[in-house]
């Protein structure tokens, strides 16, 4: 026999502890929910941080690694630069020792016995080069006997080859200490001929200077012509 009319008070609580255990239920759902969104949420978040914190710490990496290739290179060309400076300054240093060597040997050649045949052949130069029925001749005061005598002899050669004759006018106005050798002139001045010693060792530096560094320092790879 089915039961009709109100409930009794068990079957009430019955009803209300169903009731409170499905919206406890519900509760926890929603709770659980929420918290695997916010864990998803939290984790793309802590990722994308991580991520640009990776980045920027790339970026400051490769831009502090810029930087010391840059220092490093400047450090490597300035010392490369000190070090092309140290060998043409040891470089020149050497010649001007083979140039002071070579000068001492040509000064050396005026109180020798092969300086009268020298003389000769300079002031043979200077009448060739001059062509001139009048050259005037310089000379150091103590070599005024040998300049006569050697004129004396390449006046004749010069007659010889030229088929000119040829006045020569001295004047001992070089110094005593110089190299030797002698200024010849035509023309009241106008042209010259210094056959001095010294100008004849630098004629030939300047000729030799290529050849000398080749000898010594070995061919330039960056050098296109030669004279």
């Amino acid at each position: 026999m089915s039961r009709t009319g109100a409930l009794d008070d068990s079957e009430i609580q019955s009803e209300m502890n169903k009731m409170v255990a499905f919206i406890s239920q519900e509760a926890r759902e929603k709770a659980r929910e929420i918290q695997v969104k916010a864990d998803e949420e939290f984790a793309i978040e802590k990722a994308k941080i991580v991520r640009q914190e990776s980045l920027a710490i790339d970026a400051q990496y490769e831009k502090k690694r810029k930087q010391a290739e840059v220092g490093w290179k400047i450090a490597q060309s300035t010392a490369l630069n000190q070090s092309r400076l140290e060998v043409l300054r040891k470089r020149d240093e050497n010649l001007q020792t083979l140039f002071e060597e070579a000068n001492k040997q040509v000064t050396a050649l005026a109180d020798g016995k092969d300086y009268p045949a020298a003389m000769e052949l300079l002031i043979l130069e200077i009448l060739l080069l001059l062509l001139s029925t009048d050259v005037n001749i310089v000379h150091r005061p103590k070599d005024e006997a040998l300049v006569k005598s050697a004129s004396d002899a390449a006046l004749k050669q010069y007659k010889e080859m030229s088929g000119r004759e040829s006045t020569i006018v001295f004047a001992a106005d070089l110094a005593d200490d110089s190299a030797g050798g002698v200024i010849g002139s035509a023309m009241v001045g106008r042209i010259k001929v210094d056959n001095t010693l010294s100008a004849r060792l630098k004629i030939l530096e300047e000729k030799m200077l290529p050849e000398l560094r080749e000898d010594l320092f070995g061919k330039n790879p960056n050098r296109k012509f030669y004279n």
